[in-house]
């Protein structure tokens, strides 16, 4: 992956390879890199008691008590009851464990200075300090992480929602992986994303709701997010009408807003023929399920409220055949687009392109046969 930052294959990388490399050098002792801490911690701490070791480490009593009872019937550490309290084993290191120590901390400083190549490594070492501290911080295990998560808001916008002066919300968070989505970080959400407060979105709406007519939901897919019907309820309370861009692998939850009249206008991403979708979205064929988008479609087109399908049309993806296809499949409706795909740096997959307006042209006249309002929708770059 190209992604530097990514923290978490980097931490994996980082304590996989530590392993690797003490299990490589510690197998002439008997010693498995698991085993290490507790070796050094006993070696450094002579009477400290099972309970201290697993507190110091942080690692479960089942764990620790393991290892250590494994080191004891190696020979390299013995347990000892306290003089005191004979409910107390304390754990001291034995003749044998001595003889080796100072080649495991010539191994560890050997690691050490590889690691810090090309680096200030003291500084690396405070920081991690901190980000050690701060994992120990409780509030990590309560579980109060905000449940609507928006990615971007656009202030204003002409051209999302049809007729509209409308705003466009865009929410994190996609169950595709379509190779020409033009926001890839709505997809694979960044580990130092900071999501926008949905209080602070909704006093902006608030004080606008004058000004605008609409509010788009995008993504992403915004219907993912099961909460979103409570903050659409609250913006519709505010007069506005609201739009959802949806993929339509969520029916019952498209639905069950339009039964409660909180959406207007949908707006069905038709990504390719059924026997290309899996592929389109970046899915894994054989498990893929076609079915919820069918669904979808079934459902808009009993008419209850307004909506248009779009196909974003790509030349590695889609023939004039596959659209043509696609049009013999969710015809006859009332708005169909062909929009025409746009290349950026923000794509999940680089190097995808784009058909003329030209021939989407040509392309358009010959869908007319089976949708005759189709129509192209160039977005703006």
């Amino acid at each position: 992956m190209a992604d530097k930052s990514n923290f978490l294959i980097n931490l994996s990388v980082l304590y996989r390879n530590t392993q690797k490399y003490f299990d490589r050098l510690l197998t002439r002792y008997d010693i498995g890199s698991g085993q290490l801490i507790f070796l050094l911690c006993i070696n450094e701490s002579e009477g400290i008691t099972m309970q201290e070791v697993t507190n110091l480490t942080e690692v479960d009593k089942g764990t620790t008590t393991k290892s250590i009872q494994r080191l004891i019937d190696q020979g390299y550490v013995q347990a000892k009851t306290d003089e005191k309290d004979r409910r107390v084993k304390r754990l001291y290191t034995t003749q044998k464990a001595i003889d080796i120590m100072n080649n495991i901390y010539e191994y560890r400083a050997h690691l050490r200075n590889t690691l810090a190549q090309d680096m200030d490594f003291s500084t690396f070492e405070e920081m991690l300090s901190k980000a050690t501290d701060n994992a120990r911080d409780e509030s990590l295990f309560e579980n109060e992480v905000m449940s609507l998560k928006i990615g971007e808001f656009q202030k204003m916008s002409l051209g999302d929602y049809p007729d509209k002066m409308a705003c466009t919300v865009y929410m994190s968070g996609c169950n595709y992986k379509c190779p020409y989505c033009n926001k890839r970080d709505l997809v694979f959400i960044p580990e130092n994303n900071e999501f926008l407060n949905p209080d602070e979105v909704s006093e902006y709406l608030k004080k606008r709701n004058q000004l605008l007519d609409g509010i788009c939901f995008s993504g992403g897919e915004p219907l993912l997010q099961e909460d979103i019907d409570k903050f659409i309820r609250k913006q519709r309370r505010l007069g506005y009408d609201i739009k959802i861009d949806t993929n339509g692998a969520y029916p019952q939850r498209l639905k069950a807003l339009m039964d409660k009249k909180q959406v207007n206008y949908v707006s069905l991403d038709i990504k390719n023929t059924k026997e290309k979708y899996a592929e389109t979205v970046g899915m894994n064929a054989e498990t893929f399920n076609i079915k919820p988008i069918e669904e979808t479609l079934n459902i808009l087109k009993e008419g209850k409220i307004e909506f248009e399908c779009k196909t974003t049309v790509v030349k590695e993806l889609h023939t004039k055949e596959d659209l043509i296809e696609i049009a013999k499949w969710i015809g006859p409706i009332d708005h169909y687009y062909l929009q025409q795909f746009i290349a950026s740096d923000n794509n999940i997959q680089q190097g995808l392109s784009a058909y003329t307006m030209e021939e989407l042209e040509e392309i358009k006249e010959e869908i007319r046969a089976f949708i005759p309002s189709v129509e192209i929708r160039r977005v703006q770059e």
